[in-house]
């Protein structure tokens, strides 16, 4: 494929490659990593249906969209695409249990395949088309993500709920047929859409749970502009208060807009992306890695005071306040609370979506080991590259105990295999379809490549 346009600036990169990449040009490692996320996205989703966001969320989308006959994963509803987009997306990035890439710091699958869903299925289009575009999405998120170094972070916004609107406009463009002047369009129209500032880290409000669910209806809608005429500025990304202008301030100056050209369509950096082991923020992963390590070697000892050892760059999310990280309220103040994990995993050799009922969380001995632990800068972290952390127990005997993992679990060498994903997809899914309606799903999935999506989709909707 040509990427001549790169002369034009990355918006226009961008959107060449989005219209002429094609199936054959993605290498099948590439093609097998994508079938291994859309797997782990819709186990998620599925997962997230018996949880008590999912109720709110459905409720509100049934009456905003008035029905219509795109699938709503895991329910008896549809919706119009669009808002069955929106849905999706909050049901696949709701337990933040899905992918990240750590370099990017972005939550790819959650960014695209919502959108791609309820276009491909509304269009009555094939496996090999969905995937294409789940690619293109994919590959866009994460050099997007790479290229702004964890500026929007920085400057107070989720990353995803940022970078999606570009990632879901292109991917519905693609599947719509459009031309790279549409792609071009689409961008401009999505840079005056997209934001979702952090906040809810305040209070563990649901908020970033709707950002790549409203990121997809958002990109849907510019993608149908673009299609239709509407014109949007030509240089959405690199312009005078364009996106990193007026999102990243003063961390502007750090872009490297190199990820967004460099080996366009042929380094594929979203095959790097990583499934997550447990359903937290992946800052904390390492270091929930490094606790699990220690378990053994503690037995029934008492701990007396616990350090935890994370990347700088990510105490402001899941250490800063301290106080507060040290007393999780609910689910969400939980996943984004490096003492609370770590002291929950400590205490019982493991960490998933059971440990982050209510009751779990208010725990008298979790709580009382959170507020004994403190967070510090790691200095032997390989972030951003991985997602390093380390763990130091201090025994009520004074014994001293120490373990460090440089490469977190789920990723780089550690990355989840197609069994491991599917395991985990069949304990997610499992919480809301039977066995067997879940192997139907997995094996739906498998079968992408050569299947129409209404196909999967059919599988994923629960009967009236």
């Amino acid at each position: 494929m040509s990427l001549d346009s790169t002369a034009a600036g990355p918006s226009h990169a961008l959107a060449h490659f989005a219209e002429e990449l094609r199936y054959e040009d993605i290498p099948a490692p590439v093609l097998e990593r994508a079938r291994i996320h859309i797997l782990d996205g819709l186990g998620l989703g599925l997962a997230s249906t018996i949880f008590p966001f999912a109720g709110p969320t459905l409720a509100a989308v049934d009456e905003l969209s008035g029905g219509g006959g795109a699938t709503i994963i895991g329910s008896a509803k549809t919706a119009s695409p669009r808002d069955a987009a929106m849905a999706n997306g909050v049901l696949i990035h709701g337990l933040d249990y899905d992918d990240t890439h750590l370099e990017a710091i972005v939550h790819p699958t959650a960014a695209v395949l919502p959108a791609v869903l309820a276009v491909a299925e509304q269009r009555g289009l094939s496996g090999r088309e969905a995937i294409t575009a789940y690619c293109i999405g994919m590959e866009v998120a994460v050099r997007m993500g790479a290229a702004v170094k964890g500026g929007f972070h920085h400057t107070g916004f989720h990353a995803t709920g940022v970078l999606a609107h570009f990632s879901s406009a292109l991917a519905a463009g693609r599947l719509m047929g459009a031309g790279a002047d549409d792609h071009v369009n689409a961008l401009g129209i999505a840079a005056s859409t997209a934001s979702g500032v952090q906040v809810f880290l305040e209070e563990g409000a649901w908020t970033k749970r709707l950002h790549p669910g409203w990121a997809a209806n958002a990109g849907i809608t510019a993608a149908t502009l673009a299609r239709h005429g509407f014109i949007g500025p030509t240089r959405a990304l690199e312009g005078r208060f364009g996106l990193f202008d007026t999102h990243l301030h003063t961390h502007a100056a750090d872009v490297d807009p190199s990820f967004l050209t460099e080996g366009l369509g042929s380094r594929w950096m979203m095959a790097d992306t990583a499934l997550k082991p447990y359903p937290v923020c992946h800052f904390i992963h390492g270091a929930a890695d490094a606790a699990l390590q220690l378990r053994p070697r503690i037995g029934g000892a008492r701990i007396a005071s616990v350090d935890i050892f994370l990347p700088q760059d990510t105490l402001k999310i899941v250490a800063e306040p301290i106080e507060h990280k040290r007393h999780a309220r609910n689910e969400y103040e939980a996943k984004f609370s490096a003492p609370f994990v770590v002291a929950s995993t400590l205490l019982k050799g493991r960490f998933g979506l059971p440990d982050l009922t209510d009751e779990a969380i208010a725990g008298a001995e979790v709580q009382a080991l959170a507020a004994r632990c403190t967070c510090h800068a790691d200095p032997q972290s390989r972030f951003p590259e991985f997602f390093s952390g380390g763990v130091e127990v201090v025994l009520e005997s004074g014994e001293r105990l120490k373990a460090h993992v440089p490469v977190n679990s789920g990723a780089g060498e550690r990355m989840l295999s197609l069994a491991e994903a599917k395991d985990k997809f069949v304990a997610n899914a499992g919480l809301a379809l039977s066995a067997e309606r879940a192997e139907a799903v997995a094996d739906a999935v498998a079968k992408l490549d050569s299947n129409p999506v209404a196909a999967l989709m059919g599988r994923l909707a629960l009967a009236s």
